[in-house]
């Protein structure tokens, strides 16, 4: 199964539209959304074309292929337009032996940790930086932010496909590449 992970779209329809650009063109099975999918928050500046209702029509129009975990700006109201389940604090994927434990990051992360089995993936949006980092006992993973990047990285998103994780940019540039091993 091929899956486009993403994160932090904070209302932008411009950039909500270039992540279903990139999911068509990836001929991918399903999207992961790592939370913060309407509103922009308190600390961040509007995202460029900020436009909720149209981030609404977009991911509604493919409900079926969305799988999400709820961010610190999503909200109960956010839930009564989406078509999809975004509540929940966090997923768990199987691939190739090895749990991926998928959260947006303010409740569980790197400081946080959820329980994991050693060799396991904790991935995460939340600090708009994108990430992969081996620790001892697990793997670290952030795609980065969608529409709001920090730390001067790229607008992208996640491939993960055949246990490899592949960083992308919405020119469809790998930045970074990681494979998981089978346990």
């Amino acid at each position: 199964m091929k899956w486009i992970i993403a994160s932090d779209i904070h209302g932008s329809a411009y950039y909500c539209r270039k992540l279903l650009e990139a999911y068509k063109r990836e001929n991918a099975d399903r999207l992961l959304l790592l939370g913060d999918i309407l509103y922009h928050g308190p600390r961040n500046d509007l995202t460029y074309e900020y436009s909720p209702k149209d981030v609404v029509d977009m991911l509604n129009s493919m409900k079926e292929q969305i799988v999400c975990v709820r961010g610190n700006c999503d909200a109960e109201v956010d839930q009564m337009v989406l078509e999809f389940p975004i509540m929940a604090d966090y997923t768990i994927l199987a691939e190739n032996g090895v749990s991926i434990f998928a959260s947006h990051g303010h409740i569980y992360n790197e400081n946080n940790l959820p329980p994991l089995y050693k060799g396991d993936i904790l991935i995460n949006g939340h600090t708009h930086i994108p990430a992969c980092v081996e620790h001892e006992t697990y793997t670290y993973i952030n795609p980065g932010s969608l529409s709001l990047p920090k730390n001067d990285s790229w607008h992208g998103y996640i491939i993960f496909e055949n246990g490899e994780f592949l960083w992308k940019d919405l020119d469809n540039n790998i930045k970074l590449s990681y494979k998981i091993c089978e346990k």
